[in-house]
């Protein structure tokens, strides 16, 4: 059925800016040629399904749904609560959203489990303009922020909210480990003497980055078979395996003397690449250790990014980044939009 609404919009000139303004109306926003209903519908379809079957089957261009978002997000964060008051325990990673190094930040609230700030970049300055959006009251008031280990957040969590606890997200630890522990791997691959020896070496790779209940069988046999036949691989497994077995421990103290053993484990292994990673594991204990602590990780940071890469695969992708801060603030930032007929609309 096809609507037709005719309205005579008045325009005046004003004489304090010099301009001439458009008489707003109730049932449309200003500078779009749909109305509330209609742009309410197209952000709640999007939130459901991708962009090009929105377009479809609203019978607009893809572009405008990307747009009508982007005005929706805007309306509904103006409108709610300010979602950085009282925020205490966040979380903070980078993502990934195009090729060549085209990052946003992502700042998520643990206790409400969404998403409350988002820019483009990954650098030191554009995490400060987080903490000058949440001003210095607020920032005072953070007590403890999960970041990896880059050192441009750490100078910002740092410099902006010093009481603030830095806690080093432990499964990014782990993946350090896993890094050295594959590196390992292939210069052991490479130093091999006999194809049939770097044949086997390689086919190493899964059962080593296995966790220790995943192993099947057949890899506990592999495991078994490296203690023989190649030393330094079984070496390297055996301290990642046990770095990961001090991060599940609960009592602080404990801990450290365990990762202090680790760390002169590490550099006794003569490994060059678990030598390193033991400096890391020394520089970053404190912040590794008030994960034992508090146990709060960047699990649902992750969660959220898994969420969001979800979202770009959906849409094929974005041509720029306030198009995916806006389509990240509907799906994961506590934006709730409804279709005309149905609930309310609102922020939650």
């Amino acid at each position: 059925m096809k609507l037709q609404l005719r309205y005579r919009i008045r325009r005046a000139y004003c004489p304090d800016c010099g301009g001439v303004k458009t008489e707003g109306v109730p049932w449309a926003p200003p500078s779009s040629m749909f109305t509330y209903a209609f742009e309410e519908r197209a952000a709640y379809l999007a939130q459901q399904s991708s962009k090009t079957a929105v377009s479809d089957l609203l019978r607009v261009a893809w572009r405008t749904v990307g747009w009508i978002i982007q005005r929706v997000v805007a309306r509904q964060r103006a409108a709610g609560p300010d979602v950085l008051d009282g925020l205490r325990l966040i979380g903070i990673d980078e993502l990934s959203y195009r090729r060549h190094h085209k990052y946003i930040t992502v700042v998520v609230d643990h206790e409400k489990q969404r998403v409350v700030w988002a820019a483009e970049g990954k650098s030191a300055a554009t995490l400060k303009r987080f903490f000058v959006a949440l001003g210095p009251e607020r920032c005072s008031k953070l007590e403890a922020v999960t970041i990896d280990m880059s050192q441009a957040f750490i100078n910002a969590v740092t410099e902006s909210s010093p009481q603030a606890r830095l806690i080093f997200d432990r499964f990014h630890v782990q993946r350090l480990a896993q890094d050295a522990l594959d590196a390992t791997r292939r210069d052991e691959v490479r130093e091999a003497g006999s194809k049939e020896e770097k044949s086997a070496l390689k086919g190493t790779r899964w059962p080593l980055q296995k966790s220790a209940w995943n192993l099947t069988d057949a890899d506990v046999q592999t495991l078994a078979q490296l203690e023989q036949t190649n030393l330094p691989i079984f070496r390297a497994h055996m301290l990642k395996e046990s770095l990961v077995d001090i991060l599940d421990r609960r009592q602080v103290n404990v801990a450290r003397i365990k990762l202090v053993e680790w760390a002169d484990a590490a550099r006794g292994s003569g490994l060059v690449h678990f030598v390193r990673l033991s400096n890391t594991i020394e520089k970053r204990m404190d912040g590794i250790l008030e994960y034992i602590r508090t146990r709060l990780n960047n699990g649902r940071t992750e969660g959220l990014n898994s969420k969001t890469r979800t979202i770009t695969r959906r849409s094929y992708g974005f041509h720029s980044a306030s198009a995916l801060i806006a389509m990240i603030f509907l799906c994961c930032g506590g934006v709730r939009v409804s279709p005309a007929h149905s609930s309310p609309q609102g922020f939650h």
